[in-house]
């Protein structure tokens, strides 16, 4: 995918045709690996196709760690300065603070690959396109163990996250958080707003929970929750809410990934066999596992039944801020 050349205190990358400088390679990031600038920079090269997928056309919030992990993080939503004139944004608005913003939008492998110069370790993308960044195309669904919850419920809880999407006849793509939870992305057809498509998030959460009411909840405030239940986290999809993509490495010293699994997987997986050491060979060979996400897109006209039936039924409304 590249070719390097340099000298001690600078690398040039061959991505894709266009050269990618990486300063100070030789930086640590993760201590605990080992593992430095030019080892970041290598790794998404090395899954380069799936994450330019992940990233396509998409706002993307940048974790940066100038100084490696052991230094500060930095959540970079505006591009940062000195970018090539090939790497695009697009401006995106926060009405909280009535303020816009230029950020990445990923085209090429080159902007990873730049961004990582950028001390960037994370990638954070909206759930919208550029097209119309107030349509989300993607559904997310994350399944957020509290404290005191082992991951085999979480495996449990996923079985039926499948179960009812099957039902719906939509098709999910599961992935590792990186952390110690499990992602489910949908496809879906961007017709609907942000606050729409939380509603049908929401409503898909509590059918999940229904069905498996010892396992999950859907409890707005924290001290709600049971410490042992895996939180189906239906805000994941308001507006500016992002997740670490797929294939993205996580600022954590272990350098997991979050990285896309078959569902016949997440009975015996684990989610710290994926890391950035171990990836690359996964995905050299098996490909992209999200390489079909595109391919559907679903309605969610059926789970915005289920939310307008949901708010009917309770007596406080639909129980989230």
């Amino acid at each position: 995918m590249g070719a390097a050349k340099g000298s001690s205190t600078a690398v040039e990358l061959d991505v894709d045709g266009r050269t990618v400088r990486i300063s100070h390679p030789e930086r640590i990031y993760f201590p605990a690996l080992g593992v430095t600038k030019l080892d970041l920079a290598r790794y998404y090269m090395a899954v380069g196709d799936g994450i330019v997928r992940a990233l396509r056309d998409r706002p993307c919030m940048l974790h940066r760690f100038p100084d490696g992990l052991a230094g500060d993080k930095v959540h970079q939503k505006r591009l940062p300065r000195g970018a090539p004139d090939w790497v695009q944004t697009v401006r995106v608005h926060f009405p909280r603070y009535n303020r816009d913003a230029d950020e990445l939008c990923v085209t090429h492998l080159a902007d990873v690959v730049w961004a990582v110069q950028m001390s960037t370790v994370e990638f954070h993308p909206w759930n919208s396109r550029r097209a119309d960044v107030e349509k989300p195309d993607e559904w997310r669904i994350d399944l957020d163990p509290m404290p005191e919850c082992d991951f085999g419920k979480v495996r449990r809880v996923a079985s039926v996250v499948h179960e009812v999407l099957d039902e719906l006849g939509a098709v999910g793509w599961p992935k590792t958080s990186g952390g110690h939870g499990l992602h489910v992305y949908v496809r879906i057809e961007p017709e609907w707003g942000f606050d729409d498509v939380r509603r049908a998030a929401l409503a898909f959460a509590r059918e999940v929970e229904r069905r498996a009411p010892r396992d999950v909840t859907t409890a707005w405030w924290r001290k709600d929750r049971d410490p042992a239940a895996v939180f189906v986290d239906y805000n994941q999809n308001a507006r500016d809410h992002t997740i670490a993509s797929a294939y993205s490495v996580r600022g954590v010293p272990e350098g997991t990934v979050s990285a896309p699994v078959r569902w016949n997987e997440i009975d015996d997986l684990e989610p710290r066999d994926f890391t950035i050491e171990t990836v690359p060979d996964r995905f050299a060979k098996l490909g992209d596992l999200y390489a079909g996400i595109d391919d559907d897109a679903f309605s969610l006209d059926r789970l915005l039944d289920w939310a307008d039936r949901d708010e009917r039924n309770s007596p406080e409304g639909d129980g989230s801020q």
